[in-house]
Protein backbone atom coordinates (compact mmCIF):
# COMPACT_ATOMS: atom_id res chain seq x y z
CA UNK A 1 0.00 0.00 0.00
CA UNK A 2 1.26 3.66 -0.64
CA UNK A 3 1.04 6.20 1.39
CA UNK A 4 -1.65 8.34 -1.01
CA UNK A 5 -3.61 4.50 -1.34
CA UNK A 6 -3.99 4.71 2.59
CA UNK A 7 -4.70 7.81 2.71
CA UNK A 8 -7.60 7.66 0.09
CA UNK A 9 -9.04 4.89 2.00
CA UNK A 10 -9.02 7.11 5.16
CA UNK A 11 -10.32 10.15 3.64
CA UNK A 12 -13.03 8.27 1.84
CA UNK A 13 -14.63 6.57 5.11
CA UNK A 14 -16.54 8.03 7.69
CA UNK A 15 -17.76 6.18 10.94
CA UNK A 16 -21.60 4.72 11.34
CA UNK A 17 -23.32 5.46 14.51
CA UNK A 18 -22.93 6.48 17.61
CA UNK A 19 -19.11 7.51 18.49
CA UNK A 20 -19.29 8.16 22.26
CA UNK A 21 -16.40 6.65 24.38
CA UNK A 22 -12.57 6.45 24.27
CA UNK A 23 -11.71 4.22 21.70
CA UNK A 24 -9.48 1.19 22.85
CA UNK A 25 -9.11 -1.42 20.15
CA UNK A 26 -10.82 -2.39 16.80
CA UNK A 27 -11.21 -5.82 14.81
CA UNK A 28 -10.08 -4.97 11.35
CA UNK A 29 -9.73 -7.50 8.33
CA UNK A 30 -6.47 -8.13 6.75
CA UNK A 31 -7.17 -8.90 2.85
CA UNK A 32 -5.46 -7.52 0.11
CA UNK A 33 -6.18 -3.43 -0.24
CA UNK A 34 -8.37 -3.85 -2.94
CA UNK A 35 -10.85 -6.30 -0.81
CA UNK A 36 -10.59 -4.93 2.51
CA UNK A 37 -9.14 -2.17 2.51
CA UNK A 38 -12.21 0.29 2.96
CA UNK A 39 -13.66 -1.94 5.76
CA UNK A 40 -10.54 -1.78 7.27
CA UNK A 41 -10.58 1.81 7.23
CA UNK A 42 -13.80 2.16 9.08
CA UNK A 43 -11.77 0.98 12.17
CA UNK A 44 -8.70 2.63 11.95
CA UNK A 45 -11.10 6.02 12.27
CA UNK A 46 -11.00 5.22 16.37
CA UNK A 47 -7.11 4.98 16.20
CA UNK A 48 -6.87 8.04 14.44
CA UNK A 49 -9.27 9.74 16.35
CA UNK A 50 -7.40 8.25 19.80
CA UNK A 51 -3.93 9.42 19.07
CA UNK A 52 -5.32 13.15 17.97
CA UNK A 53 -7.20 12.76 21.28
CA UNK A 54 -4.14 11.71 23.36
CA UNK A 55 -2.38 15.01 22.17
CA UNK A 56 -3.84 16.42 24.86
CA UNK A 57 -3.98 13.79 27.95
CA UNK A 58 -0.87 13.01 30.12
CA UNK A 59 -0.39 9.71 27.64
CA UNK A 60 3.31 9.89 26.29
CA UNK A 61 3.72 6.66 24.95
CA UNK A 62 1.04 4.47 22.77
CA UNK A 63 1.66 1.41 22.12
CA UNK A 64 -0.96 -0.87 19.39
CA UNK A 65 -0.87 -4.23 20.04
CA UNK A 66 -1.50 -6.44 17.21
CA UNK A 67 -3.27 -9.72 18.20
CA UNK A 68 -3.16 -11.82 14.68
CA UNK A 69 -3.78 -15.40 13.71
CA UNK A 70 -0.98 -17.86 11.82
CA UNK A 71 -1.65 -19.15 8.38
CA UNK A 72 1.93 -20.63 8.09
CA UNK A 73 3.24 -22.49 10.86
CA UNK A 74 1.20 -24.42 13.52
CA UNK A 75 1.64 -22.43 17.07
CA UNK A 76 0.13 -24.14 19.94
CA UNK A 77 0.55 -20.50 21.86
CA UNK A 78 1.62 -17.29 21.31
CA UNK A 79 4.24 -15.55 19.74
CA UNK A 80 5.62 -12.35 20.06
CA UNK A 81 7.35 -10.62 17.61
CA UNK A 82 11.53 -10.40 17.84
CA UNK A 83 11.51 -7.34 15.12
CA UNK A 84 13.09 -4.10 16.58
CA UNK A 85 11.34 -1.64 14.22
CA UNK A 86 8.33 -2.49 11.48
CA UNK A 87 8.61 -1.54 8.37
CA UNK A 88 5.87 0.16 5.79
CA UNK A 89 5.49 2.21 3.25
CA UNK A 90 4.66 5.55 5.31
CA UNK A 91 6.95 5.54 8.37
CA UNK A 92 9.16 2.89 10.16
CA UNK A 93 7.39 1.79 13.43
CA UNK A 94 9.37 1.11 16.71
CA UNK A 95 8.73 -1.94 18.68
CA UNK A 96 7.60 -1.72 22.29
CA UNK A 97 10.32 -3.54 23.63
CA UNK A 98 9.63 -2.98 26.93
CA UNK A 99 6.24 -4.42 27.27
CA UNK A 100 7.63 -7.24 25.08
CA UNK A 101 9.92 -8.34 27.82
CA UNK A 102 6.99 -7.97 30.31
CA UNK A 103 4.91 -10.45 28.39
CA UNK A 104 8.14 -13.13 27.21
CA UNK A 105 9.11 -12.74 31.03
CA UNK A 106 5.89 -14.86 32.31
CA UNK A 107 7.00 -17.56 30.58
CA UNK A 108 3.69 -17.67 28.63
CA UNK A 109 4.68 -15.94 25.17
CA UNK A 110 7.58 -17.02 23.11
CA UNK A 111 9.38 -15.09 20.01
CA UNK A 112 8.82 -15.73 16.44
CA UNK A 113 11.68 -15.56 14.23
CA UNK A 114 12.51 -13.58 11.80
CA UNK A 115 11.02 -15.39 8.56
CA UNK A 116 7.89 -16.44 10.23
CA UNK A 117 7.27 -12.95 11.12
CA UNK A 118 7.90 -11.35 8.30
CA UNK A 119 5.31 -14.12 6.19
CA UNK A 120 2.85 -13.49 8.21
CA UNK A 121 0.06 -11.11 5.99
CA UNK A 122 -2.30 -10.71 8.65
CA UNK A 123 0.17 -8.83 10.95
CA UNK A 124 1.52 -7.27 7.59
CA UNK A 125 -1.35 -5.90 6.40
CA UNK A 126 -2.39 -3.49 9.57
CA UNK A 127 1.14 -1.70 10.14
CA UNK A 128 0.42 0.78 7.01
CA UNK A 129 -2.51 1.45 8.36
CA UNK A 130 -0.85 2.13 12.07
CA UNK A 131 2.03 4.51 10.79
CA UNK A 132 -0.54 6.67 8.51
CA UNK A 133 -3.18 6.72 11.76
CA UNK A 134 0.14 8.28 13.33
CA UNK A 135 1.54 10.50 10.66
CA UNK A 136 -2.17 11.96 9.76
CA UNK A 137 -2.56 12.47 13.99
CA UNK A 138 0.84 14.20 14.04
CA UNK A 139 -0.07 16.61 10.95
CA UNK A 140 -3.67 17.47 13.07
CA UNK A 141 -1.48 18.55 15.94
CA UNK A 142 0.81 20.89 13.94
CA UNK A 143 -2.17 22.62 12.06
CA UNK A 144 -4.29 22.93 15.20
CA UNK A 145 -1.61 24.76 17.16
CA UNK A 146 -2.30 28.44 17.41
CA UNK A 147 1.29 29.47 18.38
CA UNK A 148 4.95 27.37 18.27
CA UNK A 149 4.62 27.39 22.05
CA UNK A 150 1.13 25.96 22.03
CA UNK A 151 2.09 23.08 20.32
CA UNK A 152 0.87 20.02 21.61
CA UNK A 153 1.78 16.82 19.95
CA UNK A 154 0.08 12.44 19.91
CA UNK A 155 2.15 10.17 21.74
CA UNK A 156 5.11 8.59 20.85
CA UNK A 157 3.81 5.38 18.67
CA UNK A 158 4.96 1.96 19.29
CA UNK A 159 3.55 -1.23 18.56
CA UNK A 160 3.56 -5.31 19.44
CA UNK A 161 2.46 -8.28 17.32
CA UNK A 162 1.55 -11.63 18.62
CA UNK A 163 0.60 -14.08 16.90
CA UNK A 164 -1.89 -16.07 18.18
CA UNK A 165 -1.68 -20.13 17.69
CA UNK A 166 -4.19 -22.71 17.78
CA UNK A 167 -4.85 -22.54 21.51
CA UNK A 168 -7.49 -24.86 23.09
CA UNK A 169 -10.09 -23.39 24.92
CA UNK A 170 -8.05 -23.15 28.37
CA UNK A 171 -5.48 -21.52 27.04
CA UNK A 172 -7.54 -18.79 25.56
CA UNK A 173 -8.85 -18.39 29.12
CA UNK A 174 -5.64 -18.14 30.55
CA UNK A 175 -3.79 -15.55 27.68
CA UNK A 176 -6.92 -13.60 28.08
CA UNK A 177 -6.68 -13.51 31.63
CA UNK A 178 -3.05 -12.84 31.52
CA UNK A 179 -3.30 -9.80 28.62
CA UNK A 180 -6.24 -8.62 31.24
CA UNK A 181 -3.85 -6.25 32.47
CA UNK A 182 -2.32 -4.60 29.87
CA UNK A 183 -5.00 -4.07 27.88
CA UNK A 184 -6.84 -2.05 30.57
CA UNK A 185 -3.65 0.24 30.24
CA UNK A 186 -4.92 3.93 29.18
CA UNK A 187 -1.95 3.95 26.58
CA UNK A 188 -2.60 0.45 24.98
CA UNK A 189 -4.69 0.15 21.49
CA UNK A 190 -5.23 -3.45 20.53
CA UNK A 191 -5.84 -4.80 17.06
CA UNK A 192 -7.39 -8.01 16.54
CA UNK A 193 -6.54 -8.96 12.78
CA UNK A 194 -9.29 -11.07 11.10
CA UNK A 195 -10.96 -12.09 8.04
CA UNK A 196 -14.57 -13.78 8.50
CA UNK A 197 -16.55 -16.33 6.09
CA UNK A 198 -13.92 -18.51 4.31
CA UNK A 199 -16.77 -19.69 1.33
CA UNK A 200 -15.83 -22.41 -1.36
CA UNK A 201 -14.54 -25.26 -2.39
CA UNK A 202 -10.82 -24.20 -1.97
CA UNK A 203 -11.46 -23.28 1.89
CA UNK A 204 -13.49 -26.86 2.29
CA UNK A 205 -16.42 -24.92 3.35
CA UNK A 206 -19.31 -24.36 1.50
CA UNK A 207 -23.11 -24.51 3.49
CA UNK A 208 -25.83 -23.47 2.00
CA UNK A 209 -29.38 -22.62 2.49
CA UNK A 210 -30.46 -25.60 1.69
CA UNK A 211 -27.07 -27.96 2.69
CA UNK A 212 -26.66 -26.07 5.90
CA UNK A 213 -24.17 -26.51 8.65
CA UNK A 214 -26.48 -28.12 10.34
CA UNK A 215 -27.75 -25.49 12.84
CA UNK A 216 -31.04 -23.65 11.76
CA UNK A 217 -29.62 -19.80 11.02
CA UNK A 218 -32.14 -17.23 12.22
CA UNK A 219 -32.99 -14.40 9.80
CA UNK A 220 -31.72 -10.97 10.90
CA UNK A 221 -33.16 -8.11 10.14
CA UNK A 222 -29.23 -6.23 10.48
CA UNK A 223 -28.08 -8.02 6.91
CA UNK A 224 -28.07 -5.57 4.39
CA UNK A 225 -28.02 -7.54 0.99
CA UNK A 226 -30.08 -7.02 -1.47
CA UNK A 227 -34.20 -8.14 -0.88
CA UNK A 228 -34.51 -8.73 -4.56
CA UNK A 229 -32.29 -11.40 -4.85
CA UNK A 230 -34.41 -13.56 -1.97
CA UNK A 231 -37.60 -13.88 -4.40
CA UNK A 232 -38.12 -16.41 -7.85
CA UNK A 233 -40.49 -15.38 -10.24
CA UNK A 234 -43.53 -16.65 -8.55
CA UNK A 235 -42.69 -14.81 -5.12
CA UNK A 236 -41.25 -17.83 -4.05
CA UNK A 237 -38.64 -17.42 -1.27
CA UNK A 238 -35.26 -18.25 -2.16
CA UNK A 239 -31.89 -16.71 -0.72
CA UNK A 240 -29.11 -16.17 -2.65
CA UNK A 241 -25.89 -18.42 -0.69
CA UNK A 242 -24.72 -14.87 -0.49
CA UNK A 243 -27.08 -13.90 1.58
CA UNK A 244 -27.01 -17.15 3.71
CA UNK A 245 -22.96 -16.29 4.60
CA UNK A 246 -23.29 -12.53 5.38
CA UNK A 247 -26.32 -14.05 8.19
CA UNK A 248 -23.67 -16.77 8.98
CA UNK A 249 -21.31 -13.95 9.82
CA UNK A 250 -23.89 -11.34 11.30
CA UNK A 251 -24.49 -13.72 14.00
CA UNK A 252 -20.71 -14.30 14.73
CA UNK A 253 -20.13 -10.53 15.07
CA UNK A 254 -23.34 -10.51 17.18
CA UNK A 255 -21.71 -13.14 19.41
CA UNK A 256 -18.63 -10.85 19.92
CA UNK A 257 -20.09 -7.64 20.73
CA UNK A 258 -22.16 -9.67 23.23
CA UNK A 259 -18.74 -9.67 25.04
CA UNK A 260 -19.20 -13.33 26.15
CA UNK A 261 -16.42 -15.45 25.70
CA UNK A 262 -18.49 -18.68 25.97
CA UNK A 263 -21.12 -17.37 23.81
CA UNK A 264 -18.72 -16.99 20.94
CA UNK A 265 -17.12 -20.15 21.54
CA UNK A 266 -20.50 -21.99 21.30
CA UNK A 267 -21.14 -20.35 17.92
CA UNK A 268 -17.62 -21.48 16.29
CA UNK A 269 -18.62 -24.68 17.52
CA UNK A 270 -22.11 -25.19 16.38
CA UNK A 271 -21.56 -23.43 13.04
CA UNK A 272 -17.45 -23.84 12.36
CA UNK A 273 -17.51 -20.62 11.00
CA UNK A 274 -14.61 -20.07 9.10
CA UNK A 275 -12.89 -17.40 10.91
CA UNK A 276 -9.23 -16.88 10.33
CA UNK A 277 -8.97 -14.52 13.34
CA UNK A 278 -11.08 -16.81 15.76
CA UNK A 279 -8.03 -17.30 18.51
CA UNK A 280 -7.30 -13.42 18.92
CA UNK A 281 -10.97 -12.81 19.12
CA UNK A 282 -11.78 -15.57 21.24
CA UNK A 283 -8.46 -14.35 23.73
CA UNK A 284 -9.39 -10.53 23.29
CA UNK A 285 -12.95 -11.53 24.12
CA UNK A 286 -11.55 -13.60 27.65
CA UNK A 287 -9.31 -10.14 28.42
CA UNK A 288 -12.06 -7.73 28.31
CA UNK A 289 -14.24 -9.92 30.29
CA UNK A 290 -11.72 -10.23 32.72
CA UNK A 291 -11.51 -6.53 33.40
CA UNK A 292 -15.20 -6.01 33.16
CA UNK A 293 -15.63 -8.88 36.43
CA UNK A 294 -13.36 -7.21 38.06
CA UNK A 295 -14.57 -3.52 37.75
CA UNK A 296 -11.62 -2.33 36.05
CA UNK A 297 -12.55 -1.44 32.62
CA UNK A 298 -16.07 -1.88 30.36
CA UNK A 299 -16.51 -1.72 26.74
CA UNK A 300 -19.00 -1.09 24.33
CA UNK A 301 -18.15 -3.28 20.97
CA UNK A 302 -19.73 -2.46 17.59
CA UNK A 303 -18.95 -3.18 14.41
CA UNK A 304 -19.11 -0.48 12.14
CA UNK A 305 -18.87 -1.91 8.74
CA UNK A 306 -19.43 -5.23 6.66
CA UNK A 307 -18.12 -6.42 2.96
CA UNK A 308 -17.67 -9.94 0.85
CA UNK A 309 -15.15 -10.36 -1.52
CA UNK A 310 -17.60 -11.38 -4.42
CA UNK A 311 -21.39 -12.44 -4.36
CA UNK A 312 -22.02 -16.03 -4.18
CA UNK A 313 -24.32 -17.77 -6.78
CA UNK A 314 -23.31 -20.97 -7.30
CA UNK A 315 -20.88 -23.60 -5.60
CA UNK A 316 -18.54 -22.45 -8.66
CA UNK A 317 -18.16 -19.24 -6.24
CA UNK A 318 -16.09 -18.25 -3.54
CA UNK A 319 -15.87 -15.19 -1.29
CA UNK A 320 -14.21 -13.85 1.80
CA UNK A 321 -16.08 -11.79 3.99
CA UNK A 322 -14.38 -8.65 6.27
CA UNK A 323 -16.04 -6.87 9.06
CA UNK A 324 -14.87 -3.76 11.14
CA UNK A 325 -15.53 -2.99 15.08
CA UNK A 326 -14.62 -0.32 17.08
CA UNK A 327 -14.62 -1.17 21.42
CA UNK A 328 -14.74 1.98 22.91
CA UNK A 329 -14.63 2.60 27.26
CA UNK A 330 -18.02 3.35 28.92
Amino acid sequence: MTAAQNEMLLQSTTEEGDDDGVPRGIIAPHAGYSYSGSTAAYAYLALQEMLSSSSSSSIVTCTVLVLHPSHHVYLKGCAISGASTIETPIEPIPIDDDLRSELHKTGSFSIMDQDTDEAEHSGEMQYPFISKCFTDSMNHSKSSSSSPTTTTTPPLLRVLPIMVGALSTTQEVEFGKLMAPVLARPNIFVVISTDFCHWGDRFRYSPTPTEPTGITIPSSSSSSSSSSDTTNGGGQQHEQIYQYIERLDRIGMDHISMQQPGAFATYMKDYKNTICGRAPIAVYLNAIDTNKQKGVEQLNLRFVKYAQSGQVRSRQDSSVSYASAIARKL
